[in-house]
């Protein structure tokens, strides 16, 4: 999994551009560059203090590569904890090349994927969780998910989760000592505050399985779905909030067939809206067909737009309300909003607040009429607050992991109600012991480490 050796790859993206930086890390990384580095001041690299910029010539024997910027970390103060130097050159395809050719042949090894990131979490540098956010940082395309990332790769949710694990260890490290003690039948664990930890720990762990939910949404564009009859302005309203012409227009009813989707950043959110065929009954087999696909959508939604024509409601009120009765029964989870569509072509603009509990909103797609407020209401379920201190989760890894732990510390709740012995007690909690570890890799193998490593880029 991990190199011996002075790795090093480019670290900036690969092609022309205004500069280009080349990172190599590990024992000899200072010395490599001195080897190929012809500093202004004279001195070399390996003298200087870390943290330290330094401007010369790369060369190859007599013939000048490039004139470049050199930073110096020094052990364990850099990314890696190894010593790491930074080779800030123009970014010409060549002069990359050339720069990385001449150090592989001083020495350096090419760095596989995420091998940086791998070798500061071999180091302590950061947890595995924390590593993991990494890649999603670089990943992040709007604030929300750049949010989730930067909080995650400053401890967020796993520093809560080693603080408990470690609670835990200390008591399953008692009830071990009772067992090595069994025939003198002492107690070093008080049970009391046992069922105390494992009641804490369950809340912490439902609260973080509870923001997965959420938390992947954000991390991959929150899936919004446009339903309704045909007619009522589903692809108007896709248009109006994509600000350009995606779906077609037309009177004639049935004219979406299949769903037509594009994301946009709201409020720094990604919404991944879903324009859907019409729901009616119909005898045509392909919009059947993009009838059955607009179910699909509504599954897979985390976010409904039920449309309805305003001009219609009160002739189809007790419709709408069966229906709304249907799908708070089919989804009780899912969020809903009513969107009376049309406004601006009725006298009498009284509706309810609510329908059936969900929140009604009265627009026009055409007029470009309450979309504002359409979207302050989904941004607003989906806004991270900074100022509040919640964690949440993204990845699905942590979810395994954290629903793994939340079985077996409810094995030993009920272990405790019903007076187990503390040699079966200990095999529960060493399985949550496990499980907790695998968060920020306390526990790890080199398996988990290939798959999580693999999907970074090179050069980070």
């Amino acid at each position: 999994m991990i190199s011996e050796g002075t790795i090093i790859a480019l670290s900036t993206a690969s092609g022309s551009g205004a500069i280009a930086l080349i990172r190599l890390s590990g024992t000899n990384a200072i010395h490599l560059a001195d080897e190929v580095f012809s500093a202004r001041s004279g001195k070399k690299l390996v003298s200087q203090k870390s943290h330290s910029i330094h401007l010369g010539e790369i060369r190859d024997g007599e013939s000048v590569i490039d004139e470049v910027l050199v930073s110096v970390f020094k052990n364990p103060n850099s990314y890696t904890g190894e010593n790491v130097v930074e080779i800030s050159c123009h970014g010409s395809p060549y002069i990359q090349q050339q720069i990385i050719k001449i150090l592989i042949e001083k020495g350096a090894i090419t760095a596989k994927a995420g091998e940086f990131t791998l070798r500061a979490f071999m180091n302590g540098k950061m947890d595995l969780s924390q590593a993991e956010a990494v890649a999603d940082l670089i990943s992040s395309e709007n604030e929300a998910s750049h949010q989730l990332a930067m909080q995650q790769m400053r401890g967020g949710f796993s520093n809560e989760i080693k603080n408990l694990r470690q609670e835990l260890l200390n008591f399953a490290s008692l009830i071990e000592l009772e067992l090595d003690f069994a025939e003198e039948d002492l107690d070093f664990a008080d049970r009391k505050e046992l069922e105390n930890l494992i009641s804490k720990i369950q809340t912490v762990l439902k609260q973080l399985l509870d923001s997965f939910a959420m938390g992947n949404v954000i991390k991959k564009g929150v899936p919004v779905a446009i339903v309704g009859p045909p007619n009522v302005g589903k692809s108007t309203l896709l248009n109006c909030l994509l600000n350009e012409d995606k779906a077609i227009i037309s009177d004639i009813a049935g004219t979406t067939r299949d769903s037509i989707e594009d994301e946009i950043t709201l409020d720094g959110v990604c919404f991944r809206f879903i324009d859907t065929a019409g729901i009616r009954e119909t005898q045509d087999t392909i919009e059947k067909i993009g009838i059955k696909k607009t179910f699909d959508k509504i599954e897979l939604a985390a976010f409904v737009l039920n449309l309805v024509d305003s001009k219609d409601y009160h002739k189809n009120k007790s419709s709408l309300q069966k229906d709304l009765q249907k799908f708070k029964k089919q989804y009780p989870e899912k969020k809903l909003l009513v969107v009376f569509n049309k406004e601006d072509q009725i006298e009498n603009k009284s509706f309810p607040e609510f329908i059936e509990g969900f929140p009604i909103l009265a627009i026009s797609a055409k007029m470009n009429s309450n979309i504002n407020q359409l979207i302050f209401l989904l941004t607003q379920h989906f806004k991270l607050n900074p100022t509040q201190n919640q964690s949440i989760i993204t990845n699905s890894r942590h979810f395994g992991a954290l629903h793994a732990a939340q079985k077996e510390v409810l094995a030993i709740q009920n272990g405790l109600s019903n007076g187990l012995s503390g040699d079966l007690l200990s095999i529960d909690l060493r399985q949550a012991l496990y499980h907790l570890g695998e968060i920020s890799g306390e526990v790890t193998n080199d398996e988990l480490l290939g798959n999580i490593f693999k999907n970074f880029c090179i050069g980070k």
